[in-house]
């Protein structure tokens, strides 16, 4: 699949190409609520954004899209995780690879180089398993990284993913009692964040275009807390480099960081050598 096909089936879900029906796992444009004009129809993705519960009207959930939209509601708007999670789940059975009740678009999903009207299973929702990841980081951690893993399945150029990832990693290597495990997850987590990088990865052409040197100061700062868990000294001494390059450009949402990462690579190279 060219990289042009994914940014563009990309757009399409960012844009929200809207959604249809669901009924059996096929979709099925313009048959529930169409004379609500909040209830978006046309084919074949599924709007991946909010909108409003009030203004949606939805009397009887019937497909994932509507569990999604309201454990949307119960999450944002009444604060109420436990049900958020309840309706997230409910929408990932009727809408899960494990059960073929969707599907990654791919070219392989076009007919004569377009995408048809109808698709069977429908499409994968990636605002379901980022939302039900988020609230599950803490308490399951793996069944969080599998669902932003699926994410990265369905949308493989979407950036922030794969910093998700490494950032439930990190939670499962603090979780855990056991070394090994531990080492395991904080390696995952490291590669997990270099896949972030290199999804924009800076060039000769990008530095002559910005004169940014490091992007992602918030990766590199991230590689630099994991490197200094493993006891990695100089290897934390270089992401922070590399973040103070990247701060120059992007700063930090936490300028506090900058001085603490001064004030650290003197630390951490006094103790390398």
């Amino acid at each position: 699949m060219s990289s042009k096909l994914r940014l563009l089936i990309s757009s399409w879900l960012l844009l929200g190409v809207a959604f249809a029906q669901q009924t059996g796992g096929v979709y099925t444009p313009g048959q529930f609520q169409t004379t609500n004009p909040y209830y978006l129809l046309p084919n074949p993705f599924y709007f991946e954004g909010r909108i409003d519960w009030n203004l949606l009207k939805i009397t009887q959930l019937s497909n994932a899209w509507d569990y999604l939209q309201r454990g949307i509601h119960h999450q944002d708007d009444l604060g109420d995780t436990t049900n958020a999670i309840a309706d997230y789940q409910t929408a990932l059975s009727m809408n899960s690879l494990q059960n073929n009740t969707c599907q990654i678009v791919t070219s392989a999903s076009l007919v004569n180089g377009v995408l048809p009207s109808t698709l069977n299973p429908a499409p994968c929702i990636f605002t379901l398993r980022l939302r039900l990841g988020y609230l599950l980081q803490q308490t399951n951690p793996a069944q969080a990284i599998s669902l932003f893993q699926e994410v990265v399945k369905i949308d493989p150029l979407k950036l922030g993913i794969n910093s998700l990832i490494g950032e439930t990693y990190v939670v499962e290597a603090q979780q855990t009692t056991d070394p090994t495990a531990q080492q395991q997850a904080y390696t995952n987590a490291i590669q997990a964040y270099q896949a972030e990088l290199a999804l924009s990865p800076v060039t000769p052409l990008t530095i002559s275009l910005t004169g940014d040197q490091a992007n992602n100061a918030h990766v590199h700062w991230a590689l630099s807390q994991i490197y200094q868990a493993l006891g990695q000294p100089s290897n934390a001494v270089s992401e922070l480099q590399l973040y103070l390059l990247a701060t120059q450009w992007h700063s930090d949402v936490y300028p506090w960081r900058i001085t603490l990462a001064n004030t650290l690579i003197k630390t951490l190279s006094a103790r390398a050598h």
